[in-house]
């Protein structure tokens, strides 16, 4: 793709990185077979070619961001598919993140979709707020769940229950059982240890129990992913920052093996804070560290040998690779090998390049998209006729459990419980 940048504009490190990523781009179109809202919708636009033809008009003409172009980068799930398909290497995540950003300084949103974006901004990355918001939502749900747009979604998404807070969620250190043969910080996320705290309660059952030391480094939060996805690069810095600074403290002082992700989503994002603070003159160092380290926890495993199963499961497990953890980070056949070495009998749904609908907000604020990929991706599991569906994303397990009677399941609980661990719940009995 020939592109047409001012010197001057190439001056500016985003541009640069912009121009670099549009003129690798050779317009094949391979991308549009596997983009989710392609596939959906079957419009151009809605497609990562036609997304790049419009963020290039933006970038080049230095223009702030029109209505139509907003349209179709707001429905664009940054699910990388398109990269894990493109043949000619073209970064698309690093192209519409610098989009968002230009759309959130540039672009005026209407009142409703404004507000509804500070709400989750605010409150989804600070635990304390999530918890009260869902108690409200559980309370309103009832009256609100049919209200059209993302406020009925909402309230739609709100859970049956909300578990305790976990005692292992705040800072910390979680000594290993026997002898210790490793330390890693474990990032406990922000949404997650709200909707679902068992999950890192398993994974901290399981390192210890394989001579990991854990700790939850005081100071660590949000990974920032949310408010990036929505263009405010300030906020996100900012969380990411306070990560960078409490894992670095760490990694200073009794060191870390590895930084320890059990939501796919995160991993992406703190496997970028290198490229993230590439330009910070006090930070790009240690974010780059901290990328260098940070794991998921079924690379994780498979770096110190995979765990050793007591109880033989008589189950099949329908595994669900979350786009961010296939996609974004690569790691395609690992988690399936894990569950195959612990015994379980697993399966592939069709269609597994596709998204769920999940993708961070995307399901609160494209809720009519996100119903009807959920539910192609609901049937295409269902197909499969699984005991249980296996997954490492939160947001995935939200979203799919929410089309269907089938448990579904963190792998590492799964891994967790064939190693000695409790049975997780929901699992068949």
């Amino acid at each position: 793709m020939q592109t047409h940048f001012t010197l001057a504009q190439l001056e500016d490190p985003d541009l640069a990185v912009a121009n670099d990523i549009l003129r690798k781009c050779v317009h094949c179109g391979f991308c549009t077979a596997t983009c989710p809202t392609y596939v959906t919708l079957g419009d151009e636009l809605d497609s990562p070619r036609g997304r790049i033809y419009q963020i290039k008009d933006m970038l080049e003409g230095d223009k702030p961001a029109s209505s139509k172009l907003v349209k179709h980068i707001d429905r664009c799930l940054s699910c990388l598919s398109c990269m894990t398909t493109c043949p000619s290497g073209v970064h698309y995540m690093h192209l519409v993140d610098l989009a968002r950003a230009r759309i959130h300084e540039t672009y005026e949103r209407p009142f409703a979709d404004k507000w509804l974006r500070k709400v989750l901004a605010f409150v989804l990355p600070n635990p304390q707020l999530f918890r009260l918001s869902l108690i409200g939502a559980w309370l309103g749900k009832p009256f609100l769940k049919g209200l059209p747009g993302p406020i009925g979604a909402m309230f739609r998404m709100a859970p049956k229950s909300i578990p305790k807070p976990s005692a292992w969620d705040v800072p910390q250190t979680i000594p290993a059982e026997g002898v210790k043969c490793g330390r890693v910080a474990l990032m406990t996320g922000c949404a997650q240890q709200v909707l679902q705290p068992k999950i890192n309660e398993a994974t901290i059952r399981l390192l210890t129990r394989m001579g990991i030391e854990v700790v939850v480094a005081q100071g660590a939060g949000c990974c920032g992913a949310l408010v990036h996805h929505m263009g405010d690069t300030e906020t996100s810095h900012s969380q990411a920052a306070a990560n960078i600074r409490a894992w670095t403290q760490e990694m200073d002082g009794d060191g870390l093996d590895a930084v320890i992700i059990n939501a796919s989503g995160c991993g992406t994002t703190v496997k970028d804070y290198g490229f993230m603070f590439r330009t910070d003159p006090v930070l790009s160092d240690d974010a780059a560290r901290v990328s260098a380290i940070t794991k998921d926890i079924t690379e994780y495993l498979d770096t110190i040998g995979a765990p050793k199963p007591t109880r033989k499961p008589d189950l099949t497990v329908a595994y669900h690779s979350a786009c961010s953890m296939q996609h974004g980070q690569k790691i395609t056949t690992l988690p399936k090998t894990l569950l195959n070495q612990a015994g379980f009998k697993v399966v592939s749904p069709a269609e597994g390049h596709l998204c769920c609908g999940s993708a961070g907000t995307y399901n609160l604020l494209q809720p009519e998209l996100a119903e009807r990929l959920k539910a192609r991706k609901v049937r295409n599991i269902e197909a499969t006729k699984p005991d249980v569906v296996a997954a490492g994303n939160i947001g995935c397990i939200q979203q799919i459990a929410g089309g269907t009677a089938i448990p579904v399941i963190h792998t590492v609980e799964l891994l967790d419980w064939v190693t000695g661990g409790p049975a997780p719940d929901g699992l068949p009995r």
